[in-house]
């Protein structure tokens, strides 16, 4: 059987380790962001979700990335106060990690390897591709950076 995303940790903006285990039970989003992004306005709509399905059960992890044209450049403190003060972000903020090569998080190694994108393809293409979790750990769905995070009510709904 293969793993579950629970098999990991991340490290909340704060430095705080995060077993993944603690969403258990819960419908996940998990996002590459980046703050100098043409799709950085997507936050809005990411808040917009949260705040209408959380008491459901339902959790986006946002995972800051400057692999795609350096459009993260900014530290844990920048990333964190430019989420809050443009978009009011408040679901979990995670530190900057890489989502492509030798050095990609493990949790981002498992996500492509177990949705993968168009075309069979495992890479990660640019910022705001989102993973869809079910409450199981696993992941159901891979979702396109230009996919509005409006366009995934259906799902999620689905899946609470």
């Amino acid at each position: 059987m293969s793993p579950t995303i629970y098999e990991y940790s991340a490290n909340r903006l704060s430095g705080e380790a995060v077993s993944l285990r603690d969403f258990a039970g819960k419908v996940l989003l998990i996002v590459n962001t980046a703050s100098k992004c043409g799709f950085t306005p997507q936050y809005e709509g990411l808040e917009t979700l949260y705040e209408k399905y959380r008491e459901r059960g339902f959790e986006i992890l946002g995972f800051p990335c400057n692999q795609f044209g350096q459009q993260e450049p900014g530290g844990a403190d920048e990333i964190g106060a430019f989420c809050q003060r443009n978009y009011g972000v408040s679901f979990p903020m995670f530190e900057k990690i890489d989502v492509n090569g030798e050095a990609a998080h493990p949790l981002y190694q498992h996500l492509k390897s177990s949705a993968k994108g168009l075309l069979g393809s495992e890479s990660i293409k640019w910022n705001f591709t989102k993973f869809l979790i079910d409450r199981n750990g696993e992941p159901v769905a891979r979702y396109a950076p230009q996919t509005k995070p409006q366009d995934l009510e259906e799902p999620i709904r689905k899946l609470l």
